[in-house]
């Protein structure tokens, strides 16, 4: 044992597994994770899931033992920390525009950039005079964009699609524990939306649609760094633009005339998505007011246009 009262070998979190006490306290805790180069807030996050104790407690009380087990159990969630798990995984959720949502492997961690989109989404329907605004989210995941619309915008009639069954009950759990109504869809972009197409006319078109879909190309060097997420929520062909086309592609099928397509992509990925917006749809009308976002750290983050549909023949 050490002046700070641990028994980790500071060069090893596996050697920590088989010399950690059964028990811990916070400040032998934080003193592991220090000496580990796990950040200070990390460490606490990772605190309050292993004790569920609010983190002003554990300052306030760090000599307190936290329980039985809860030693080997600190070590594991180190070791897993540091091995790049993301820190909403280990702890069962993430907060985004406010709201604590459920995050789990099924689903991307939520990203302050998609933020940005949010933002964008909410600024449009507040300038939307109708009632009750028909919002729909493509590749839901979290449910994080969804939810964080309807929790600013009460009125709006919001679906959400995803192909994953795993993620679509993460995302309705968050919803249901927030109080939030959002109707969940199943199934691969706009096929999901089979079902509307049965509820009536009114139904079938949306004031607004928003994505934040897959855009990492599938050779993207980075992409071993995010192993822990789910591939096919970020993977799409090899310039990570497939599941772009798509959407901008058909979305005029589902688009009322003079409403919005707000998509998130690659902070290098604007022009190519610009230029999407450029390409006739099959489905007539035309893109229009093609405009884009820049994230927190200046980054073009957004892009989006309103959809026109085609003039009546003379």
């Amino acid at each position: 044992m050490n002046s700070d009262g641990d028994q980790v070998d500071s060069g090893s979190a596996a050697s920590g597994a088989t010399a950690a006490p059964a028990t811990i306290d916070a400040a032998t805790a934080l003193g592991q994770a220090r000496r580990l180069g796990l950040p200070r807030l990390d460490a606490l996050c990772l605190l309050e899931a292993l004790s569920n104790k609010p983190r002003a407690w554990l300052i306030a009380h760090d000599d307190v033992d936290l329980g039985p087990g809860t030693a080997t159990r600190w070590t594991d969630l180190l070791k897993r920390r540091l091995a790049g798990e993301p820190l909403a995984y280990l702890v069962g959720g993430r907060e985004f525009h406010g709201l604590w949502l459920d995050v789990n492997p099924a689903v991307l961690d939520p990203r302050p950039d998609t933020e940005t989109l949010v933002d964008w989404a909410i600024e449009i329907l507040g300038q939307d005079v109708k009632t009750t605004p028909h919002v729909l989210d493509l590749g839901t995941g979290s449910g994080a964009i969804a939810l964080a619309i309807k929790n600013a915008t009460p009125t709006a009639d919001v679906t959400a699609v995803d192909l994953s069954p795993d993620a679509l009950a993460t995302a309705r759990n968050s919803g249901e524990r927030l109080g939030l109504p959002v109707r969940w869809l199943l199934g691969d972009w706009w096929q999901a939306l089979d079902p509307l197409t049965r509820e009536g006319a009114a139904t079938r078109r949306f004031d607004l649609i928003v994505s934040n879909p897959p855009y990492i190309a599938e050779h993207d060097p980075h992409l071993p760094a995010l192993h822990h997420e789910p591939t096919q929520a970020l993977v799409s062909g090899f310039d990570g633009l497939d599941a772009l086309r798509v959407l901008v592609a058909q979305a005029g099928d589902w688009l009322q005339c003079g409403a919005w397509l707000l998509l998130e992509h690659g902070h290098d990925q604007a022009a190519a998505v610009a230029e999407l917006f450029g390409t006739p749809p099959v489905c007539g009308g035309h893109w229009v007011d093609v405009t884009h976002r820049l994230d927190l750290p200046g980054h073009v983050r957004c892009t989006g246009a309103r959809w026109l549909t085609a003039k009546p023949a003379s």
